[in-house]
């Protein structure tokens, strides 16, 4: 009986440490770390890392950081090249469809050694391991509204396109959003049942009657409803909302700081409209913001880059980020937090995440976005249909995928 007793503890703790991580203590000695990150110098979101930065070195004055601000594609190139070099950074604060190139090439590490990925909202799996640890999440596109020009966000496409219509004059336009991009489209292709890729996650169904259906319904919107301005791309859509000549805009999480210093209360965020036609509401792509470990990260750098990672994602940091960037946090725990349940513009923004769909970070993704933007372009120049377009894009996709193998 005794020795059953001492199989048991033995077997007990064994377990315990077996789902512990690799316990990793601060460095001692002077380490730099140089992060690469893609959010802009123009805005909070860099400001706020570089506060993060400087509040871990005044915690630990012996580590300090190097932070570059690159662009998304840029930052994607330069690291990709500065690792075959043998120059890579030693962490980046970046986008989850960068993971699929990055592990494909073999240049980032897995993170599961080191954290606890059951704290975090679901990160970024491929080949059954983890590759990015999640600092916010979201990333999500929404339907964001002047109270003052809507007082109550409508409930499906008809009463969008109803509302858009009616607020639709002279120089003010009831709806605008970033025509020129098919992370605007992919929602609405989810809201009238379809899907980029089939179920195995990499074979691409663009060449659909969904496709078409969604196509059909951006240039509905510009040409038969005449609800959006004749040209239009990211920054004029967010201008015209700022000034308050569009009514409602569709744009992503990442704006609602500025939104909200900007409108105040008179600020509404929802959902996407569902569909009238299916009754499905558009599922946007979901991803957020993630750190993530170069392949060669080593030794003490490594060690300071684990520690930051879990400074910068515990919950009185990931509070911080939610109220100076009003981004959805990466941490589970803090999802439930009266500041986001008592909140109506974070409470609406993570209404509109949960009919989301993650985005995926395979390398055909690439192939995807490259096929659908100029064919999304033609249509809506009133140049191509969207029935030629879709079958365009399929071909365009499949074409590259080809360019892969």
């Amino acid at each position: 009986m005794k020795t059953f007793r001492i199989f048991v503890v033995f077997t007990i703790l064994a377990l315990a440490f077996a789902g512990c991580k690799a316990q990793v203590e601060v460095p001692t000695g002077d380490v730099t770390i140089q992060l690469w990150t893609q959010e802009g110098e123009s805005d909070n979101a860099y400001q706020y890392v570089v506060s993060l930065t400087d509040a871990f070195t005044a915690l630990y004055p012996n580590i300090t950081f190097e932070v570059v601000q690159k662009d998304t594609e840029t930052l994607r190139e330069d690291f990709q090249t500065a690792s075959l070099a043998g120059a890579a950074p030693d962490l980046l604060w970046t986008v989850s469809d960068h993971a699929g190139p990055f592990t494909t090439a073999g240049l980032i590490q897995p993170v599961d050694e080191y954290f606890d990925m059951d704290l975090y909202v679901p990160s970024v799996v491929m080949n059954d391991s983890t590759w990015a640890v999640p600092i916010s999440s979201g990333n999500h596109l929404m339907l964001i509204y002047n109270k003052d020009l809507v007082a109550e966000a409508p409930a499906d496409t008809d009463e969008l396109i109803a509302k858009a219509e009616e607020l639709t004059q002279g120089d003010t336009y009831g709806l605008v959003y970033n025509a020129t991009e098919p992370f605007w489209l992919v929602p609405w292709l989810g809201g009238f049942g379809g899907s980029v890729f089939a179920e195995d996650g990499v074979t691409p169904t663009l060449n659909t009657d969904t496709m078409v259906n969604t196509l059909q319904f951006l240039y509905d919107l510009k040409f038969t409803y005449q609800v959006t301005p004749e040209s239009i791309d990211y920054d004029t859509a967010d201008t015209l909302f700022k000034e308050g000549k569009a009514a409602m805009i569709i744009n992503g999480d990442w704006s609602l700081g500025a939104y909200k210093e900007l409108f105040g209360d008179k600020l509404g965020v929802a959902p996407l409209p569902k569909v009238t036609a299916t009754g499905i509401y558009p599922a946007a792509y979901t991803s957020g913001k993630y750190f993530m470990l170069p392949k060669d990260l080593a030794g003490d750098k490594l060690d300071a880059a684990i520690k930051f990672i879990e400074f910068a994602t515990n919950e009185e940091n990931q509070l911080n980020q939610l109220s100076t960037l009003s981004r959805l946090p990466g941490l589970k725990s803090v999802l439930s937090n009266e500041a986001i349940t008592s909140d109506p513009i974070l409470a609406g923004s993570a209404l509109a995440m949960s009919y989301g769909t993650p985005m995926p970070t395979v390398t055909e993704m690439r192939c995807s976005w490259d096929a659908m933007k100029p064919e999304m372009n033609l249509v809506l120049a009133g140049s191509e249909t969207p029935a030629d377009a879709a079958a365009a894009m399929q071909a365009a996709t499949e074409a590259c995928i080809l360019q892969l193998e």
